[in-house]
Order: structure tokens, then C-alpha cells, then sequence
């Protein structure tokens, strides 16, 4: 029950406590010294470990390279603001020379820097060290990748004497994690030619670049490797594969693979609830969202989100509300935004626009955009309702809403009223905030490669060659217009 965290954590308070007393009564090394510091360091109790370090200095005991990578392991916490005592800890090490001549010492002093984000420090002690193994080059190229410093992560990969699973995976996450999934793909690939075979977790960040990508072919052939691992069992694995296929609209794999799977995660009924639901298969979605709870899990705050969008695509708007009180009466969670949104998203599709706006106005926490956005374009759906949509306006300005997309919403509106004064004034307040309406962009996956295309873009490297295939197949449209109207007119004049 409610008593069983503050008993463990009592339990485990007192297993340190009696370990700490056994080291203090045998005779005081550096090794016994060493075993409470370590001890508390690992539990997150970083200032007592500092102070046991000190005893133990005024003590005449001299550390070890134990001790320094214990208490700089604690120091890598952000949280812990330790930072002072990871550049004293630094200082002391480099009086010993063990920053330079001890890899284990001079890695943790640069993950340290790097954790905390103070490359320069990190790349002094790394360039300093007389000996460096795979870990330290790793670490090294972890920290820039995690701080976007692509051009230096991979000048550092480039020299690195010999690269292993580790230093691949940390290019491929660092390149999923900062956007650049064509450039994640890419180097998955160069990762198998190199002869270096894919772990679970360099899977997952190839699945989640095929992911934003789109790339179906290429994560159709991830999963086919998946399935002659030994990992192909592995829950994060199958639910990525479950959010690839549902982000792809191909649905039936998605369910193929979550009812092949031997252990489920709340996350995995989420992959599917809320995957079905965005592909319009609303009514499946409902029932995994009973399933769920049939099978003993309970429901969280993305469970709900699947359940209310599912409600709002087939229209289910008192079912939804009952979902929505349920969450907060009987699960204790409290609503976030995007479950208004969900809300809003339920009432505007089912044209009851006064309610929705309802929710806008008595929301415990200021609507985004995107809330805004659900009820503007359902005004413009529901008899261009412009008095709703102006009084909207008002929220976007409280918002400081830095996108283009409602204000061309609301000036599409005025404009198909024949209101051009409001249409223009839309225009001109865009122009004031310093936005404008971004292109949109469509693309197409060939050869495991997506190409992406602007309107009017140029920038492809074939675009003189698509350029001339395109202008073949008007020419032969407009030969095949003229041949059906030559045929048509003399079908009807015979």
C-alpha cells in the first residue's frame, strides 16, 4: 500500500548506516574510507560523501582512484549543484597527475564537464590525457552530440583509432535526437558495412529516424533484421515498431506486432490506442482502451489522450466527456493541456462551437495554439463563423503566439466572406509579429532515400531531370486531351 516506498527507503537508510558502522570500526585505509564514500555517492548523497572526504584528508589517508571516480560520478549530477566540488576534486587529481596518467580518473573528470555542459573543460582534460581507451573517446563524443556540436562529434569519430558499437550509437542517437534523421539513417548504414552489428538501442534510433522520416521501406527492413536477433523479443523494439507502422498509416502491421508480443508496457497499449486512433480507426481504438484495463493495466495520461481523440474522430462526444471525468474522478490524474485540446478537438468537430469555447475560456492553463487553432479552423468549417473566430483573436495576442498558421486561418475567413479590410489586417498584424506563412512540403521515399519538395523549389539535385520528365507526361496528357475530344466529338456527331 501508500506505507510499503517509505519502508524500503527506510530499510535501505539502514543498510547504509550499518555499513558505514562496520567500516568505522575495522582500521582506516583508503579501501574502507573508500567503501562509505562510494556507498553514499551511489545512493545520492553526494554532501555527505564530500564531508566523509574530508575527514578523511585531515585523517592523513590518501585517496585513490576509486575514491575520485565515485565522488565524480556524484558530481555529474546537474541537480546535485556539486560543481564546485567537481573543480576541487579536478584540482587535487591533477596535483596527484592522475587526470593525465590514470584513463579511468581523466574520463570521469571529462564526463563530469561534459554532463554539466562545460565542453571547453572537458576537451582540455580530454586532449591532456596521456591514455585514453574506447570510453573516454566515447564519452567524449556522447557530450558533444548531446550539445549539438555535430561538426566536432564527428571530426572526433573521424580520429578515433578504432570505433565500436558505443561510438556508432552515440552518433545515431545524437542525430535523432537533434533532428537529423536522413544523416541518423545514413550513418546506420555506414555502421553495418563497417562490420559493426546493431544493438537494441542503435535499433530503436534507426526505427525512430524511419519514424519522422516516414521511411517506411527502410524500417520494413529493420524489422525484417529485428526478427533474426536475439533481442527481437526486446518491448522498446516492438513498441517503436508499433509507433513506426501506426505513423505510417500501415495499421494491420502495427497490430501484428503488438499481438505477437509476449510482454506488454503501458506504453505499448498506448503505441496502439492512440496510433489507431490518429488513423481514423477510432472504434478499434476504444476497444484496446478496454482491453487494457481487462487485462489488469491502468490507464495513464497518454492512454486518455488515444481515448479522447478516438471519441472525437467518430463523434462520441458524451462518451468522451464521461472519459474525460473518469480521469480525473477515478484515475486521480489531473488534465493537461492536451486533453482540453481533446475536449475542444470533441466539441468542434461536432459543430457545438459555444461549448468549446467554453472549455478555452475556463481552462485551468492558458490555451496554445494548437487549442486555438482546433476551434478557429472548425469555425471556418462550420459556416465561417467569423464573430467566434475574431473573439479568439484575443487569446492568440495574451499568447504571444510566434505561428503563422491561425492568423491565415482568420484571413482566409474574412477573405471568403468578401471582408478584405479584416483579411488585410490580418496580414498586417502577421507582418508586425514578424511571422509568415511557411511552405508546405510534400515527399516521397525511393530506395530507402525520402525526397523532399517545396512549391517552386529548385534545390533538388535532380530537379533538371524531374523537370523534363514532368513536362514529358504533360505533353503526353494534353496529347491524350486532344485525341479523347477528337474521339468524343465524332461519337456524338455520328
Amino acid at each position: 500500500g501508500s506505507h510499503t516506498v517509505p519502508f524500503v527507503t527506510r530499510q535501505k537508510s539502514s543498510q547504509i548506516q550499518r555499513i558505514l558502522k562496520l567500516n568505522q570500526s575495522t582500521s582506516e585505509t583508503t579501501v574502507s574510507w573508500t567503501s562509505r564514500i562510494t556507498l553514499l555517492s551511489r545512493n545520492g548523497r553526494l554532501a555527505e560523501a564530500a564531508k566523509e572526504f574530508s575527514s578523511m584528508r585531515l585523517a592523513g589517508v590518501e585517496p585513490n582512484h576509486i575514491t575520485f571516480i565515485a565522488l565524480l560520478s556524484g558530481c555529474g549530477d546537474v541537480s546535485s549543484g556539486s560543481e564546485a566540488l567537481g573543480d576541487l576534486l579536478h584540482g587535487y587529481a591533477c596535483k596527484l597527475g592522475l587526470d593525465r596518467t590514470h584513463v579511468m580518473v581523466g574520463t570521469a573528470i571529462l564526463g563530469m564537464y561534459s554532463k554539466r555542459g562545460r565542453f571547453g573543460k572537458a576537451r582540455l582534460v580530454f586532449d591532456f590525457m596521456e591514455d585514453k581507451n574506447s570510453v573516454t573517446w566515447n564519452t567524449m563524443i556522447d557530450g558533444y552530440m548531446r550539445s549539438g556540436q555535430v561538426n566536432n562529434a564527428v571530426k572526433l569519430f573521424d580520429e578515433m583509432p578504432e570505433r565500436d558499437l558505443i561510438s556508432w550509437t552515440a552518433m545515431i542517437n545524437g542525430f535523432v535526437k537533434k533532428g537529423f534523421h536522413e544523416e541518423a539513417l545514413a550513418w546506420f548504414r555506414e555502421m553495418q558495412i563497417s562490420g559493426v552489428k546493431p544493438d537494441y538501442v542503435a535499433i530503436i534510433a534507426a526505427l525512430a529516424a524511419c519514424t519522422h522520416l516516414g521511411a517506411l521501406s527502410f524500417g520494413l527492413w529493420v524489422h525484417r533484421y529485428v526478427m533474426n536477433q536475439d533481442f527481437k523479443n526486446n518491448i522498446r523494439v516492438s513498441n517503436s515498431l508499433i509507433d513506426l507502422y501506426c505513423r505510417c498509416g500501415c495499421v494491420e502491421f502495427a497490430r501484428e506486432v503488438f499481438d505477437k508480443m509476449e510482454k506488454r508496457t503501458v506504453v505499448s497499449w498506448n503505441s496502439v490506442i492512440v496510433g489507431f486512433a490518429a488513423n481514423g480507426n477510432a472504434h478499434e481504438s476504444l476497444v484496446y482502451f478496454r482491453k487494457m484495463q481487462e487485462e489488469g493495466f491502468k490507464p495513464d495520461a497518454v492512454t486518455f489522450t488515444g481515448a479522447l481523440t478516438a471519441c472525437s474522430h467518430v463523434g462520441l462526444v458524451e462518451e468522451g466527456l464521461r472519459y474525460f471525468q473518469t480521469m480525473k474522478r477515478d484515475h486521480r490524474i489531473s488534465p493537461r493541456i492536451e486533453h482540453y485540446g481533446c475536449l475542444v478537438d470533441l466539441y468542434s468537430r461536432a459543430g457545438r462551437l459555444e461549448d468549446a469555447l467554453n472549455v478555452v475560456q475556463s481552462m485551468p492553463m492558458k490555451p496554445n495554439e494548437v487549442v486555438i487553432g482546433s476551434l478557429l479552423a472548425a469555425c471556418r468549417n462550420h459556416g465561417n463563423n467569423t464573430v467566434l473566430a475574431e473573439r479568439l483573436v484575443k487569446h492568440l495576442s495574451d499568447l504571444n503566439v510566434k505561428s503563422h498558421s491561425n492568423y491565415v486561418i482568420l484571413s482566409n475567413m474574412y477573405a471568403a466572406d468578401g471582408i478584405w479590410e479584416g483579411a488585410s489586417k490580418m496580414r498586417r498584424k502577421m507582418k508586425g509579429l514578424g511571422l509568415k506563412k511557411q511552405p508546405g512540403f510534400s515527399s516521397v521515399e525511393i530506395d530507402d532515400c525520402t525526397h523532399v519538395f517545396m512549391a517552386g523549389d529548385s534545390a533538388h539535385v535532380e530537379t533538371a531531370y524531374i523537370r523534363e520528365v514532368l513536362e514529358l507526361i504533360s505533353s503526353d496528357l494534353r496529347l491524350q486531351g486532344c485525341v479523347f475530344e477528337t474521339l468524343a466529338g465524332d461519337l456524338f456527331n455520328d
